[in-house]
């Protein structure tokens, strides 16, 4: 191969190529970093159930607070 071919290749390799594989990365990292549209209906339907439990968990205080005023000084 001349030099004419090689110059240009080497340059590629040396410093072309680098920042293009470094700049790909760096996009699919960007795009992994992010929630799925399956991510984020799952996220909402876990907060949903959060918010569920909480109402059921201060019901259950309210019923225990008149049952058994002492309940919360037994359970520690």
């Amino acid at each position: 191969m001349s030099e004419a071919v090689i110059v240009p290749a080497v340059l590629f390799l040396v410093f072309v190529a680098p920042v293009w594989i470094i700049f790909h990365y760096i996009t699919k990292w960007r795009i992994a970093k992010t929630l799925s549209a399956d991510d984020e209906k799952m996220l909402a339907d876990l907060w949903h159930s959060a918010g569920k439990m909480e109402d059921r968990i201060r019901q259950l205080e309210r019923i225990l607070d008149a049952e058994a005023p002492n309940w919360r000084s037994k359970a520690s």
